[in-house]
């Protein structure tokens, strides 16, 4: 940034305020939006906008506090089917109110992760939502807290979509759906069809999205009487490649099972490869359930039986209570119900 706030083309604010006839703040007024002009004014600096081909400089903008308003959206994988639905979600609610969303994937990375924050907290951004399960750490709360606060101090909000909560008194909002019912419902449909050995394909075992499923899928088999065989459940991550990997080793193993139900519908998509590799029927020789009701699971052969997550309307609601909020509203905490979605892969034994 110069001192004459000058764009790539070499024209200034200044330029801009000359051949408008007015002052450099009342350009600065106008490109703005957030300050009454007339409208006689406003069509002149406009005129000599485009004439100049002047672009605002964005750093300037950003410290003068003008400009398009800012949202961040945080995620750690940008192919994940579900991350990309909410993404959908947040940035068509950020559009429809006006606000420019930007998004950074940190791949794991929590100094990235830090690190973009920072930035946007400098940006004075509206807010940062924070998406994807994590471990539940005395670190994690630790970090995090000092995230919301930091940001809370710029005026901006710290939205966790997913996240564990930070406990009472942080300046945050929690928006969850409900992790662990899903998993109970699904694993208790399941069940109800006579199957008795299901087996789990889990996420990491540290992993607060993947524990919540873990504990439904536990909690439904002691609701019926059962105790589930811990050789049922294996534990990898929630991608395609871990559900084919974790099946080969079940059927290498020579597990006994009827019914398998995967942590997500991508390791559900991977353990039907597995399966028909293997020569096996589903649902003739075993059901599968998966996780998500992500778009591509009803295409699946045969279509898969899943739990809904409203993944854009999480979204959205990320965006909503963001920017709804004022400096007196009460901190929030939201659950999102879910539900079982019934197709083709699970049959009765």
């Amino acid at each position: 940034m110069t001192r004459k706030s000058q764009d790539a083309n070499g024209s200034t604010i200044r330029d801009v305020a000359a051949r408008a006839g007015v002052s450099a703040s009342t350009v600065s007024r106008v490109l703005g939006g957030e300050y009454p002009v007339s409208t006689a004014t406003r069509t002149r600096v406009l005129r000599a906008v485009r004439e100049l081909d002047y672009v605002a400089d964005a750093r300037a903008k950003a410290v003068a506090g003008v400009g398009t308003p800012t949202l961040a959206f945080v995620l750690e994988d940008i192919t994940g089917p579900s991350f990309a639905l909410m993404a959908h979600g947040v940035e068509r609610e950020a559009t429809r109110r006006g606000h420019l969303c930007l998004v950074c994937s940190t791949e794991g990375d929590v100094q990235r992760e830090l690190d973009f924050i920072e930035t946007m907290r400098a940006q004075r951004t509206a807010a940062v939502i924070l998406v994807g399960g994590t471990a539940d750490t005395p670190e994690y709360r630790t970090r995090t807290r000092r995230i919301a606060d930091s940001l809370a101090a710029a005026g901006s909000r710290l939205v966790l979509c997913g996240r564990p909560p930070l406990g009472p008194g942080a300046p945050v909002t929690v928006i969850e759906y409900d992790n662990e019912g899903g998993a109970y419902a699904l694993v208790a449909h399941v069940l109800a069809q006579g199957h008795q050995r299901v087996l789990f394909l889990g996420g990491k075992p540290d992993h607060a999205t993947a524990q919540g499923r873990e504990r439904g899928y536990l909690a439904a088999h002691r609701a019926r009487g059962l105790e589930p065989d811990p050789e049922l459940l294996l534990h990898g991550d929630f991608t395609r490649d871990s559900g084919h990997r974790l099946m080969r080793q079940a059927l290498s193993r020579k597990l006994e099972f009827t019914a398998v139900v995967a942590a997500t519908d991508m390791v559900a998509a991977g353990a039907l490869t597995a399966l028909h590799e293997a020569g096996l029927d589903v649902p003739g020789d075993v059901s599968l359930a998966g996780y998500d009701d992500i778009p591509f699971a009803r295409d699946l052969h045969p279509a898969l039986t899943t739990v809904h997550v409203p993944y854009e309307e999480l979204g959205r609601l990320a965006v909503r209570t963001a920017l709804g909020r004022t400096p007196e509203s009460p901190n929030e905490h939201l659950l999102l119900g879910t539900h079982v979605v019934v197709r083709d892969s699970i049959t009765t034994v």
